[in-house]
Formats: structure tokens, C-alpha cells, sequence
């Protein structure tokens, strides 16, 4: 179940500013365009000595649809942890926050198999991401690695968490935005301030701020930081359809702000 405890009504706390049924993202797309987009990573193996005990290290990753790929060799503990035990866990987090424990993190969750098969698709995603490895892909003591995901924890920042199913994670679609997001949110913060402000108090209950800032934007909408007199609050706004490409996005904020303008003549 996903869990926005941030956004909803508890005991005393207060109202949210803005309807939560808007079209959001699931967790499961949360934590997949989250997670193809990082291409380092906490890998976790069982150790060998002391027998038992979690054991992580720094690796490279990229994505072969919802797998995880290592190119790893056989003289690291990891690798040789996992062909002993293929029991393994991934964990990959955002970075650049002034609060850590605000950004977005996954762990994924399975069995660790190493990539046998001539032609296999493991050695095309990893090397698109991490072209310099080429060099060294082929030396003997290297090889692709799988992580079959059976399970998935995505944390996306305080209040916002859940588990996912495999099946969830496998048949979720990284949002198209996700490698843009970052430049669109600087623009619309650096540039377009005073147009978040006329949305918020447009189309939410969020009437009576001080000011906004973006802080997501996705295929279905975006979100901001409302100020009010009792401080930050959440507000999310959707587009009126999703949207595919940045270009689309640019449009559908701007046809936003036009009607906001109309709305607050």
C-alpha cells in the first residue's frame, strides 16, 4: 500500500491544501524513474567471514528494464559473497539535499545471478550507461551480474514510503520526465516564482501564501512548497492530460498559468 502520510489528515494535524485524488504517480513509478536514473549504489551480499553478517560496497549499476546490472569481478568480497549466497540487496539514493533524509531512496530486494548467456541484453544497459567500462569488460575476472528483484522499499523523502511488489516494479514505467525534472524545477523556481504562487492560489486551497516553490514535476502534474503562516505545506497540482516530453510540459504550465490568471481576474 502507499503511504503519503505527509499529505493526509491525522488527529490534529492539519487540513491538506489541495485534493488528494489529482493524478499522482504510483510508488512503484516513483521508485523506477527514481532508481534509472542513479547509476552508483549500496550493494549488500552476505559475507563469508564473519559468516552471516551484511556486507556492503560501493558499485557502478545500470538498468536492463527493471534489473539491476553489476559488472564486477571475482576478486571482490561482493562477488565472492554471492557465489556462495546469492542473497543480495541494492540500495540507491538521491544526493544534493541540504536534508539527507528528505530525498528519495530504493532497496531493492532478490537473487544475484551472473550473466551467462552470449547476447544477453545485461551487457548493452550496463555498458550505455557506463561506456568507459568497456575497457575492462572483457578481462577474465569480469562479469555481468543480474539482480532478479523480488521486492522493493521506496522511501521518497519523510512520510512518503511503501513496499512494492515485483510485480508492481516490473510492469511500472520510469516517468518520461524524470531526466529533465531537475531543469524544469530550477527554471520554474529561478524564473517563473510568482506563476507558482498564482497556481496555488488558483486551483488549491492554498489562498493565503506568502510564496512557492516547485518541488517535482512528473507525467501527470507537479508539486510545490506552499508558504503559509504556519509554514511549508505540501500542494500538488495536475495537468489537465499527461504529459510525455519536456516540450509538452512547458505547454501544459503555461496553458496552466493562463487560466490561473483568468480564473483570479
Amino acid at each position: 500500500m502507499n503511504s503519503d502520510a505527509h499529505a493526509r489528515p491525522s488527529g490534529d494535524a492539519p487540513e491538506p491544501l489541495y485534493d488528494l485524488n489529482v493524478p499522482t504517480p504510483t510508488h512503484a513509478e516513483r521508485a523506477r524513474t527514481l532508481a534509472t536514473q542513479i547509476s552508483t549504489g549500496t550493494l549488500c551480499t552476505l559475507a563469508l567471514e564473519p559468516a552471516g553478517y551484511p556486507y556492503g560496497s560501493f558499485v557502478t549499476v545500470a538498468f536492463d528494464g527493471g534489473a539491476p546490472i553489476f559488472l564486477i569481478s571475482r576478486l571482490a568480497e561482493h562477488t565472492k559473497n554471492l557465489e556462495r549466497d546469492p542473497r543480495a540487496s541494492l540500495l540507491v539514493a538521491e544526493g544534493g539535499s541540504a536534508d539527507p533524509l528528505a530525498n528519495g531512496r530504493v532497496t531493492m530486494i532478490g537473487q544475484c545471478t551472473r550473466v551467462e548467456r552470449e547476447g544477453d541484453s545485461a551487457r548493452g544497459a550496463f555498458l550505455a550507461t557506463h561506456p568507459n567500462a568497456a575497457y575492462y569488460a572483457d578481462f577474465r575476472d569480469f562479469a555481468f551480474w543480474r539482480l532478479h528483484v523480488a521486492s522493493v522499499r521506496y522511501i521518497g523523502g519523510y512520510g512518503r514510503m511503501s513496499w512494492v511488489s515485483e510485480a508492481d516494479w516490473q510492469t511500472a514505467e520510469p516517468d518520461p520526465l524524470g531526466p529533465s525534472a531537475n531543469g524544469t524545477i530550477a527554471h520554474m523556481n529561478a524564473d517563473h516564482a510568482d506563476a507558482l504562487v498564482l497556481c496555488c492560489k488558483a486551483f488549491s486551497r492554498a489562498t493565503e501564501i506568502s510564496g512557492a516553490s516547485m518541488t517535482s514535476v512528473d507525467r501527470y502534474g507537479f508539486e510545490m512548497s506552499a508558504q503559509t503562516t504556519e509554514g511549508p505545506r505540501p500542494v500538488r497540482l495536475a495537468f489537465a492530460a499527461p504529459v510525455s516530453t519536456p516540450e509538452e510540459a512547458r505547454g501544459a504550465l503555461i496553458s496552466m498559468l493562463e487560466d490561473a490568471r483568468s480564473k483570479l481576474e
